[in-house]
C-alpha cells in the first residue's frame, strides 16, 4: 500500500533490495525455517536510528546473503514508501515483545549483481535470516512471498521491470 492516510509513526522503516544477474533474474531467500509455498522474498530490514535508508540496504544484504557493496552496481529506486501491515497472529507476537508496529513502511532499492557465486554467504551473520537461495523470475516473486507483503511485491514488479531483462 503506498500513501496511506493512517498514522504512518506505528510503521517500522524498513528498506528492501533487489539483486538482478545479467539474465534479468532476480536473487531469492528461502526464510530460515520456514515451511510452505511463501517461504522467499528479498533481503530487507529494519532502518536502525540515523541510518539512511540506502545504507540500511546494503548493511541487510551483507547481513543476510553475505554480498558487500562491491558485489553489486546501483540501479536504482522507488521514491515512495511501500507499506504493509503485520497480520493479526503477528501484530500478537509484536504485542509480546513490546513492539508496536503495525507493519512496515520500506524503501526499496535495485542493485545488479556483479561479483561471483562464491561470494554469496548466508552465514555471514548471525541469526541466520535465509537457509538457501535461488535465481527467479521477477514476475513471480508476488506468488513466493507472505500473502501480508503480495502488495509490495506487486508493486516491485512493476517499478523494477525494466532491471528484469537480461544485459546485453
Amino acid at each position: 500500500m503506498t500513501n496511506p492516510s493512517f498514522d504512518k509513526q506505528h510503521y517500522r522503516p524498513a528498506a528492501g533490495i533487489a539483486i538482478f544477474n545479467d539474465e534479468g533474474q532476480v536473487w531469492l531467500g528461502r526464510r530460515f525455517n520456514q515451511r510452505g509455498k511463501y517461504v522467499w522474498q528479498f533481503p530487507q530490514g529494519g532502518i536502525d536510528e540515523g541510518e539512511k535508508p540506502i545504507d540500511a540496504a546494503i548493511r541487510e544484504l551483507w547481513e543476510e546473503t553475505g554480498l558487500k557493496a562491491e558485489h553489486v552496481s546501483y540501479l536504482g529506486c522507488i521514491n515512495d514508501w511501500l507499506y504493509y501491515e503485520f497480520p493479526p497472529e503477528y501484530l500478537e507476537q509484536k504485542k509480546k515483545k513490546k513492539k508496536n508496529w503495525r507493519g512496515q513502511k520500506q524503501k526499496w532499492f535495485a542493485y545488479r549483481f556483479i561479483g561471483h557465486r562464491s561470494d554469496f554467504d548466508l552465514k555471514a551473520h548471525l541469526p541466520v535470516e535465509f537457509s538457501k537461495w535461488k535465481w527467479g523470475k521477477l514476475s513471480e516473486t508476488p506468488d513466493l512471498i507472505v500473502p501480508f507483503k503480495r502488495k509490495v511485491y506487486e508493486q516491485l514488479t512493476i517499478k523494477f521491470a525494466d532491471y528484469a531483462k537480461p544485459v546485453k
